[in-house]
């Protein structure tokens, strides 16, 4: 058989070298393209009978040849340690094993390069679900710990110094909405993937008089066909998308396990994680390490370089497919995977991360972080604003020197340092006023912050009816 029996080998009289063929083995990455290549080959002969290149009965022995291969690989898995040279070779293998010389001819019209890039879109619908229930499963975890703090304070940081008390459901409510687009990114990133390449052949086209509209719609793509064959079976722009949305939320998760890890540090102890996800050392008994937030965040890196490597691969390619391409499957589907993995870990990581609320509130109660809320009384009594934050500056130093926060400065300080002042600062300062005040849309006060519970039940409960309809975000 001419060029070792590969699909490509009529012009080919010996074997690939062994390690060449070693190199250029694409099966063990893009085996997981099984199932998509069994529905682009069901699709395809239904198209070529629909043009009188196959009858009706070998229709139906081709579609029971492929539902008999279906079957036995989701019993027994896909053979990725087999010797096929890639995922289509295989099928072809295996089709033509039950059928025959019928099997040679589903390939009639087509080539692998139209036909992996349908099979990718298809597989990739998959990845992004799996990746959106990830999404869904730690919003929600995120949205029961903000019910269940909705009015427990803690500190607020910014540079990582002690800035102003938010409520520990509004910090768990920030990162659900980072992840809220996160979710918006993977959505939008697959409804531009959503036309069919499959009949643009290598490059120039099917010379089949195949209905494209019919075959887009069989397959389920609702943009239909692609418009342009050269751009088909090159484009990886969605790909690029997919990896940014799974790189940003790696990004994400990562600030929300950082998060995490610093308040779960004896220094903070402002939550502790339970023995679910929690490890100890093999030397120091005493040690509780957050292990599984601490490799969610050092996972996300893998999913940024997943990101630089398919940009480095696409720069330098010219029209149309070049076997570059082939290393697109094995960057970014480990990515897709690592990145639901990570969304799962973190919701488990929030489930079982249990907060000291009566340790954060006397925390948001220290470290002059309600300065600000004092320069705004002042401004309320008509001292203008700038003059205010001079003012308060000098009453944190005094409070400093004297070991007190500013709500517990002595009166005679007060009438020194705030003349202007005629208030109780004692309760104006306090944490609960302090909080109550922040009240305006996206503010952390309990009111606002129950009120976005409530709005983001009901956005995951939308999630959920979306995920139903089969991502119809307008059913």
């Amino acid at each position: 058989m001419t060029g070792g029996g590969q699909m490509w080998g009529g012009r080919f009289a010996a074997a690939l070298d062994p390690e060449f063929a070693r190199f250029q083995h694409s099966l063990p990455h893009d085996h997981v393209l099984a199932f998509a290549d069994l529905a682009t080959n069901r699709a395809w002969s239904r198209a070529l009978a629909a043009v009188g290149l196959l009858t009706a009965t070998e229709l139906g022995t081709l579609h029971a040849a492929i539902d008999e291969l279906e079957a036995r690989w989701r019993r027994d898995g896909v053979p990725a340690g087999d010797p096929a040279e890639d995922v289509h070779s295989l099928v072809e293998r295996e089709l033509v094993a039950r059928c025959g010389d019928l099997g040679k001819r589903l390939h009639t019209g087509r080539s692998r390069n139209d036909q992996v890039a349908t099979d990718l879109r298809l597989h990739l619908r998959q990845c992004v679900q799996d990746c959106l229930d990830g999404l869904h499963r730690l919003c929600a975890a995120l949205v029961d710990q903000a019910e269940r703090h909705a009015a427990a304070p803690m500190p607020g940081y910014t540079h990582l110094q002690r800035a102003q008390p938010i409520t520990i459901g509004h910090h768990a409510l920030a990162h659900a909405e980072a992840l809220g687009r996160d979710r918006d990114r993977l959505l939008a990133a697959l409804r531009r993937s959503a036309q069919c390449p499959l009949g643009s052949g290598a490059l120039a086209g099917t010379a089949l008089p195949i209905d494209r509209e019919a075959l887009a719609a069989e397959l389920g793509f609702d943009g239909g066909p692609t418009r342009n064959s050269l751009d088909a079976t090159s484009a990886r722009d969605h790909l690029c998308e997919l990896a940014f949305a799974c790189a940003m939320a790696g990004t994400h998760v990562s600030r929300l396990a950082e998060d995490y890890v610093f308040f779960a540090a004896h220094e903070t102890r402002f939550l502790s994680f339970g023995d679910a996800v929690a490890t100890g050392s093999s030397l120091m008994p005493q040690k509780r390490n957050p292990d599984a937030m601490e490799l969610v965040r050092g996972r996300a890196g893998r999913l940024q370089g997943a990101l630089a490597a398919l940009l480095a691969t696409l720069k330098g390619l010219p029209l149309a497919y070049n076997r570059d391409l082939q290393t697109d499957k094995e960057t970014l589907l480990p990515a897709m995977r690592e990145t639901a993995d990570c969304l799962a870990i973190a919701a488990l990581a929030v489930q079982h991360a249990t907060f000291d609320v009566d340790r954060c509130a006397a925390e948001a109660a220290r470290g002059y972080q309600n300065a600000t809320d004092l320069a705004d009384l002042l401004v309320a009594a008509g001292v203008p604003f700038r003059d205010a934050h001079g003012l308060v500056g000098a009453a944190v130093n005094r409070a400093v020197e004297l070991g007190v926060e500013l709500h517990e400065l002595p009166p005679a300080e007060v009438r020194r340092l705030l003349p202007q002042l005629q208030v109780d600062l004692q309760q104006a300062l306090a944490v609960p006023a302090v909080l109550a005040r922040r009240d305006a849309v996206g503010g952390t006060s309990p009111a606002r912050v129950r009120q976005e519970v409530a709005r983001w039940r009901r956005q995951l409960a939308a999630w959920t009816a979306t995920a139903t309809n089969g991502g119809d975000e307008d059913a």
